[in-house]
């Protein structure tokens, strides 16, 4: 081998634990993908955050920017490598209730606009991170963070509309929100509202 690029990406080990919404920490228990296509999306992961978002130069105008895309590589991260969390769902059930929905609906449409994690979400209820995903899905049909990154993309819809021509562009809207990558916020802007984000008209 006469040369060879290494990308060393790190983020705090606990983020695992948050995007499993585990009771507990979570662990990898091996360094070898478990598939090839699992691989693939790791590696993508990694590359969007260092050449898309960690090189904007207004990245740092966007508190929500950084936090999201580490749960991107964190989740990725779970997807790709084998790990402690169990599937299980002891804990969650007994407060997958209506209740806990509506409680931790309101919370996410009164700090949207903030750097929110499935944690903050469910101890505004208060309770376990695996019950709020276990009531979202029996009662929305959601995950939180789903949920979450709907109401954001009808806030970003809604800047849109309010913007006078030349005074917002696509992307700074869409990082404003949270959404690093422009190709995924234009495609599920599209699945949305049936346009494509620079064809939404403006005030």
């Amino acid at each position: 081998m006469r040369s060879a690029r290494y990308t060393i990406t790190m983020f705090d080990p606990a983020l695992l634990g948050q995007v499993a919404a585990a009771d507990g920490p979570v662990a990898l228990t091996g360094a070898r993908a478990v598939s090839a296509d699992a691989n693939r999306l790791l590696g993508s992961a990694v590359a969007h955050v260092r050449d898309h978002v960690l090189t904007d130069p207004d990245v740092d105008a966007h508190p929500m920017l950084v936090p999201d895309a580490a749960r991107y590589l964190a989740s990725a991260t779970l997807r790709a490598l084998p790990h402690s969390a169990s599937d299980g769902e002891a804990g969650g059930g007994r407060d997958a209730t209506s209740r806990t929905v509506r409680a931790a609906v309101a919370y996410i449409e009164e700090n949207a606009d903030r750097d929110i994690t499935l944690a903050d979400i469910a101890a505004s209820v208060p309770v376990t991170p695996r019950a709020v995903q276990y009531a979202c899905a029996r009662h929305l049909d959601s995950t939180p963070l789903a949920y979450l990154r709907r109401v954001r993309l009808a806030l970003a819809h809604a800047d849109l509309q309010a913007a006078e021509p030349g005074t917002a562009t696509v992307t700074s809207v869409a990082m404003r929100w949270g959404f690093a990558h422009p190709g995924r916020f234009a495609a599920a802007y599209r699945s949305a509202y049936g346009r494509a984000p620079s064809s939404t008209p403006r005030a």
